[in-house]
């Protein structure tokens, strides 16, 4: 199969590349490989049967749309949040990029409200409380999509590129890239009917955290120039909405950031679901990582979010996303496949939780098979006392969200590590491959992914 283009994943990069490349080249031929469902496919079957039954590859994390548009859906309109882009392009065009993107989501049916643009004087108040706990408060515009709304959302903009002539081959999982004379001239791939080669003269991957592990391997099997970023490790801490009410009523989202002692990590808050609901996510060899969502309409009585400790590491270590991932195994032995929760009472108190006792507290879980027991004995010390340091700061300016009955779930993992090489035009230094979204290392979250996408485009646009 030959093609101008073709995009390894579809996520929010990968998508609004095609979408702006069939705004501006509909002549060219475009094949995204994914290797997850088309949208109106993703069901999770946990809605039906309680539990995770293991999906491979799983719903959720794999699919049209990726893995964060599918979890909360939510969209920061600040180029202060959202990973490194900026650094690369200049906060001018990154601001510009992200009003722009914005702009085709609303045409795309996004709701038109804006989180965190209408109470400044009380912004002021809970920035004031974060400064009194060593915190920093990040007050970024949110335009919340959705869980539910977002598959909408994406469905529409699914069946846009494929009216517009983009190929679409899902459940076809890339194997390898073909380069010959530092120039990628291609992929090799494997669908539902067996092995499919794509020659392209452009090649574009784009595969989200979840193939982060995977774009690793492949620069260094390739010689594609890279630096081991940092790893994000922590918890998803679930609270009853009243104690967040004052937070999730003016900014939606807070982001707080703070860099605790001992060890000064930066430790942030990330992903925050007021009325929402904790879920898991599987990965590749059947690790189960914790996330969360937030509807629109269907709510909880708890509002969950992560926090989450940065760790950068140093030569001679190269290998940061297979730390974390030995990490998550480690939690997920100890809850026997599951997620394990603890009550953050219990952390402090040196003990383990118990499953009657997740019954007699006023939070209850909302991933209902999550298995209590011990996070400490699987979290490594500098992670976890960096989240309980955090955690104590948080309740000074946030009372109550330190409380003993506040739940954390584990492992909560956010694998960026991969922080390929590229110029503001995300050339590579092989000829012909580009690298864009969370998968890249330079960006964290929907819109950023998406701006990213909006960019190449438009460069490839210019060169094609």
């Amino acid at each position: 199969m030959n093609a101008d283009v073709v995009i390894v994943g579809a996520g929010p990069s990968g998508i609004f590349t095609a979408l702006r490349l069939t705004e501006l080249c509909p002549d060219k031929r475009i094949v995204i490989v994914e290797k997850g469902l088309p949208v109106e496919r993703r069901s999770c079957p946990k809605e039906k049967t309680g539990r995770c039954v293991g999906c491979t590859p799983c719903r959720i994390t794999t699919g049209f749309s990726g893995a964060g548009a599918f979890s909360d859906g939510k969209l920061s309109l600040s180029h202060e949040v959202g990973g490194d882009l900026p650094e690369l392009i200049g906060t001018d065009l990154a601001q510009a990029m992200i009003n722009e993107v914005d702009q085709i989501y609303l045409a795309f049916g996004a709701d038109e409200h804006v989180e965190g643009l209408e109470a400044p004087e009380a912004i002021r108040t809970i920035r004031l409380r974060a400064i009194q706990a060593g915190l920093k408060l990040v007050d970024c515009p949110i335009r919340h999509l959705g869980t539910e709304k977002a598959q909408e959302i994406y469905l529409r903009i699914e069946q846009h590129l494929q009216e517009h002539g983009v190929e679409m081959l899902f459940s076809t999982d890339c194997r390898d890239l073909i380069i010959e004379d530092d120039v990628c001239r291609g992929i090799i791939a494997e669908g539902p009917e067996g092995p499919v080669t794509i020659n392209a003269e452009r090649v574009i991957v784009a595969t989200g955290r979840r193939g982060a592990d995977w774009l690793e391997h492949l620069c260094s099997a390739h010689g594609i120039s890279h630096l081991p970023g940092p790893v994000d490790m922590g918890v998803r801490v679930e609270v009853r909405n009243e104690v967040m009410e004052r937070v999730n009523d003016v900014l939606y989202e807070s982001k707080l950031i703070g860099y605790p002692n001992p060890f000064r990590n930066k430790v942030r808050t990330f992903c925050q679901n007021p009325g929402g609901f904790v879920s898991q996510e599987n990965y590749d060899g059947g690790l189960a990582v914790v996330n969360g969502h937030s509807y629109k309409e269907r709510k909880s009585d708890n509002t969950n979010l992560a926090v989450l400790v940065t760790h950068n590491f140093r030569e001679p270590f190269d290998q940061p996303i297979a730390y974390a991932l030995n990490v998550g195994r480690l939690c997920n032995m100890l809850g026997d496949g599951q997620i394990l929760v603890q009550r953050f009472g219990d952390i402090l108190d040196g003990k383990r939780t118990w499953q009657k006792e997740l019954s007699r507290s006023n939070v209850r879980p909302t991933l209902v098979d999550a298995v209590a027991g011990d996070i400490t004995s699987a979290l490594p010390y500098r992670t976890m006392t960096s989240i309980v340091n955090f955690m104590l700061a948080v309740d000074e300016a946030i009372p109550g969200f330190a409380s003993a009955e506040t739940l954390l779930y584990a492992p909560e993992l956010k694998f960026y590590s991969n922080r390929v090489r590229m110029d503001e035009r995300f050339n590579t230094n092989v000829r012909g491959l580009h690298c864009l979204g969370d998968s890249s290392g330079w960006t964290r979250g929907l819109m950023m992914a998406s701006v990213m996408g909006h960019l190449m485009g438009g460069y490839l646009a210019e060169e094609l």
